[in-house]
């Protein structure tokens, strides 16, 4: 990795793959050292919180649907 590499900041698309890493708990120490020393805390956090209310919303209306079809 060059010198112009190390200090570009993170794309959108790489810091969307760690959030999605960490959340299955997979995450590689090669991206893992690269989100520390190219990423900003705040760009993980506003995501992760973003994706986990996606998640949690996506949950909810799989078990509404569910519920909706089991006629209850």
């Amino acid at each position: 990795m060059d010198d112009k590499e190390k200090e570009k900041p993170l794309s959108f698309r790489e810091m969307l793959q760690s959030v999605l890493a960490a959340a299955f708990g997979v995450q590689s120490g090669k991206n893992r050292a690269r989100d520390f020393s190219r990423g900003k805390p705040s760009q993980f956090i506003l995501l992760g919180v973003i994706f986990t209310a996606v998640f949690v919303l996506l949950i909810y209306g799989v078990v509404k649907l569910v519920l909706h079809l089991a006629g209850l």
